[in-house]
């Protein structure tokens, strides 16, 4: 009996792995030299240059982004690019010509818009995860183009005439899509939140944007109130009480719009990403709601006292936040990823996206 005691207690335990934060290594100033000779090169050129502008400052976040020591790196062509960003330019003029002509070519258009523009983003996923790659391997998106309908036009269309009662569904959809239809080489994700997670989040907002609204409206009224009993008393009203008050409310407006959004992006965020795995590796993030906004208020006193050359420093500050609030925690050995076999994939849905200002954003 003590033998078997003692050869039990001498039995090693499971491994463990220690968890990996994700690192930024980038400086404000070395991106204010990229960043300024983009913008130099992109106007002089007429904008053609963005395409390599867009390509060095990728290339430059990735690789200065490292988690276990090796650091990512992106491969998209800048002449794809170009080509891509110059077909998604022409749809959007194509669709404000026919905005403004009036004519039945505008029905035309939105209706082809919506029937290319699933298989667009869906590319758009395919080209940003095919060009990363992480220790020499690629990652890849392998949604098929039936789901990429469904998520975006027909859960688009439904949120839409549901006046957005169902946008948290179509965004858990999304991320379900996006994330559950990527692979780190032969490893997939997987996205395991629930749908109630997203609407506890959007109902969140929504309430604090109401209170918020409430609180401004009597706090605006009282003040116009107390002008206007001024100006009927046959009081003389200073226009400088007036643009103060109006300044007041603006400049209280624009906070609260600064301070909202982000923390609805740290909620969100977090969700998400505690929400997802690769293979058996967990994701942890932990953005703190009230850090980001004190980032994204200051950030915007940053960029405009110094009169926007200060972007530079506020968008790493924002990113370095960003991905240092991710480490993953994995589940045996890094060095078990198998790469997956290369596949070619376009930029135009990269570029449509960007263009049409719609966020796709791992």
């Amino acid at each position: 009996m003590d033998e078997v005691s003692g050869s039990n207690a001498s039995s090693p335990s499971p491994a463990t792995y220690p968890p990996q934060p994700v690192r930024f290594t980038g400086t404000g100033a070395e991106y204010f030299g990229i960043w300024i000779v983009n913008l130099l090169l992109t106007i002089v050129t007429l904008g053609i240059y963005s395409a390599w502008a867009k390509v060095r400052r990728l290339q430059y976040f990735y690789r200065h982004t490292e988690l276990a020591g090796s650091s990512f790196d992106f491969h998209g062509s800048p002449v794809r690019i170009l080509i891509g960003r110059v077909l998604a330019i022409a749809l959007l003029m194509a669709y404000n010509i026919s905005v403004r002509l009036h004519s039945i070519w505008t029905l035309i258009i939105i209706i082809a818009l919506a029937a290319v523009m699933p298989w667009l983003l869906r590319n758009s996923f395919r080209f940003r995860l095919y060009n990363a790659s992480w220790r020499g391997t690629r990652f890849h998106f392998r949604g098929g183009l039936a789901g990429a309908y469904r998520v975006f036009l027909l859960n688009g269309f439904l949120a839409l005439i549901t006046l957005y009662i169902l946008a948290p569904f179509m965004h858990h959809r999304l991320k379900a899509y996006q994330h559950g239809n990527s692979y780190f080489g032969q490893t997939r994700f997987s996205f395991h939140a629930r749908v109630g997670q997203f609407y506890a989040i959007y109902l969140a907002l929504l309430g604090a944007m109401f209170a918020i609204g409430i609180l401004l409206a009597v706090v605006a009224g009282g003040a116009f109130v107390t002008l206007a009993e001024a100006s009927k008393a046959g009081g003389h009203l200073d226009p400088r009480a007036v643009y103060k008050a109006v300044a007041i409310l603006y400049g209280t407006l624009i906070l609260v719009g600064v301070i909202v959004g982000p923390v609805f992006q740290a909620y969100i965020t977090n969700l998400i990403w505690n929400n997802t795995q690769l293979g058996e590796h967990r994701i942890q993030c932990n953005i703190s709601p009230a850090k980001l906004a004190w980032i994204t208020v200051t950030n915007l006193l940053l960029v405009v006292f110094t009169l926007g050359l200060g972007i530079p420093w506020a968008v790493v500050r924002l990113d370095r936040y960003r991905l240092e609030s991710i480490q993953l925690l994995p589940a045996s050995d890094l060095q078990e990823f198998v790469a997956a076999e290369p596949e070619e994939v376009g930029a135009v849905g990269e570029e449509a996206a960007t263009v049409f200002d719609f966020d796709i954003a791992l």
